[in-house]
């Protein structure tokens, strides 16, 4: 069976590390800037779509047949972004990531292919993550630049030949890890998981939109008021400073203050006489809280169809296979025991913070 070996570069306005490839995807400026791809460990061949060419018949026949096999590393990038274009089906792929990983790699182009002793320049890997960094992702306007927010390839003509030729790069690399992991054979049920993996997260969860906004309303509301109270009683600039903190706690205990960490201050407020400072590290346990940091996560990486995708990582764990968090970190989500739970949700997603103070506090 034929092998079509890929690697795109992209570009999209929504940040991929923190929203995710699907969102990322989803967005209304993603484009596919560049296509590398080889037939069979033929030659390298690229497609400057950012500028113009248009993938060859020949290719695009390819993305659609059967019979041909799809190769990439990371595929389930490749397979989504070009989703958005040309709907190949899932298990026309296979995913030199994911068999690497199913092998004891580490995961990463470059970390495989160290260590499979694949040659590398380490001066090239630097620019091409510089390239990315210019042509994938905004740019703050400056003076400078004429207060553009994106480098173009006629920005910098140069700089995108070199881009191109690291893209080229990458599946001249991905092509020499799947010559040595295809020694190894792989089960055909690890890659009918992958399949339904890349579906799973693709399809997504939903979020209650609702809920999550007023969660989030009513955290920063109560987060104002503590800080309102912490600058009253310290009559400090920053309370929520470390450094500042300390000073008015030496102050006002006349003890040296190591750490404000979460485990020390309960030690704090228990050694201390004053109602003052014991109120104040009260506050700074609260403010410490980080129960809400998944309805940011949340906010963050949900669609426009208020679905969060892309949660878990197939082979997170490489060396067990067992799945691993992403985003919002659905794996340890701790258990909830409060009664009337149903009430308690409606009364965030209207944000009736005064019910909840009296109810729950």
């Amino acid at each position: 069976m034929r092998v079509l070996s890929i690697d795109i570069e992209t570009y999209s306005s929504v940040d991929i590390g923190k929203a995710g490839l699907y969102k990322y995807v989803q967005s209304n400026d993603f484009e596919i800037l560049l296509f590398a791809y080889s037939f069979d460990n033929e030659p390298v061949k690229i497609i400057d779509l950012a500028q113009g060419e248009q993938l060859p018949e020949e290719l695009v026949t390819a993305l659609f047949d059967k019979n041909i096999i799809k190769s990439a590393y990371n595929a389930s990038f490749e397979w989504y972004c070009l989703n958005k274009f040309y709907r190949t089906p899932i298990n026309q792929w296979q995913c030199t990531m994911v068999k690497g990983l199913y092998c004891g790699y580490p995961a990463g182009l470059r970390a495989i292919g160290n260590a499979i002793g694949l040659a590398e320049d380490k001066k090239k890997l630097s620019t091409g993550t510089a390239l990315i960094r210019y042509f994938c992702m905004p740019c703050k306007p400056t003076k400078t630049n004429g207060g553009r927010t994106r480098n173009l390839p006629k920005h910098e003509p140069e700089k995108w030949q070199l881009f191109k030729e690291y893209c080229m790069q990458d599946v001249v690399t991905e092509m020499e890890i799947k010559k040595t992991l295809d020694k190894i054979a792989f089960p055909e049920a690890e890659q009918r998981l992958w399949e339904i993996d890349v579906l799973m997260n693709s399809f997504g969860v939903k979020v209650d939109k609702q809920l999550v906004n007023g969660a989030l309303n009513i955290a920063n509301t109560r987060t104002g008021e503590l800080l309102t109270e912490a600058q009253q009683i310290t009559d400090l600039n920053n309370p929520n400073s470390v450094a500042q903190l300390k000073e008015w706690l030496e102050s006002e205990t006349g003890n040296q203050i190591n750490s404000l960490n979460k485990k020390d201050v309960p030690g704090l407020i228990e050694n201390t006489d004053s109602e003052k400072v014991k109120r104040m590290l009260e506050i700074r346990q609260e403010l410490s809280k980080t129960s809400t940091k998944k309805y940011d996560a949340m906010k963050i990486a949900m669609g426009e169809d208020n679905r969060v995708r892309g949660l878990l990582q197939f082979y997170g764990a490489n060396r067990t296979g067992r799945w691993a968090g992403r985003l919002v970190q659905v794996q340890n989500l701790p258990q909830n025991h409060l009664s009337m739970l149903s009430f308690a949700r409606e009364l965030v997603k209207n944000q009736n913070i005064n019910a909840i103070r009296v109810i729950y506090r």
